[in-house]
This record gives C-alpha cells, structure tokens and sequence, in this order.
C-alpha cells in the first residue's frame, strides 16, 4: 500500500494522534477527499473543483462575489486584499479561483503539477486548504 493511501486510510479511521505523523495524516484525509482520479495526489482541476464549492458555501448575500467576512478567516486581510485587482473589497469567483490557483503552485515546489500529502501537510498546502474545503 502506498504511503499516501495508508495515511488517507488512518485519517478515515480517525489515527491521526501520532504526533510525527498526524500534519501527514491529516493530509492524507485530504487527499482522500480531493483525488477524485484515485492517484494518490491532488491535481489543480481537483483543487478548483473543491474551491469552487467553497465559493458558492460561502458566498451568502448571492451578489456573485465573497467579501472578507464571508472569507470567515481562510486568508489573511494582505492575501485577501492582494487577490482583489480591481480592489473592489470583493472577490469575483474568478479572482478567488485565481488566488487558489497561485496558492497551488505555492504548495508545489517540484513544480509536477500535483500535491501529495507532504506537499499538502507544509505550511502552503495547509493555507491552500483552507480555501478548497
């Protein structure tokens, strides 16, 4: 069984107390959720999938774009404020798509186009997170 498989498999079954493992684990689970190809990594068109649920679940006044307060603390008031080009106060499902799509090749730093649940347990995969699920 490979790695990314058996920690997705602790992550289901609710092992993720190792202390050295449970940043990994936990990854796993996402991977779980995520990879809905079953190859073990998640790729850029499976983050957008997820992060455009996201969107419209938190997109609650139905004007088409989330603000900071409906960002409910996925990003930080910089990273938000970064992400608005036409500095609106808002993100159009477009710039939020894009502000992921940034964060995913943050999170990939072999640059292979897709995140295991190493890349997804470093501190760029978890921000990413964040804003996919």
């Amino acid at each position: 069984m490979n790695k990314a498989l058996l920690l997705g498999a602790l992550a289901i079954a609710g092992v993720t107390t190792l202390p050295a493992t449970s940043a990994l684990a936990k990854a796993g689970g996402a991977i779980a959720t995520l990879d809905t190809d079953n190859d073990g990594t998640v790729d850029l068109n499976e983050i957008d999938k997820s992060a455009g649920d996201l969107f419209t679940r938190l997109e609650k006044d139905a004007d088409g774009t989330v603000d900071l307060k409906e960002m409910k603390g996925r990003v930080s008031k910089k990273d938000f404020h970064t992400a608005d080009p036409d500095n609106d106060g808002t993100l159009s499902k477009d710039e939020f798509l894009a502000m992921v799509s940034g964060m995913f090749k943050d999170a990939d730093p072999d640059n292979d186009g897709t995140l295991d649940a190493k890349e997804l347990a470093s501190k760029k995969g978890k921000a990413l997170l964040r804003v996919t699920r």
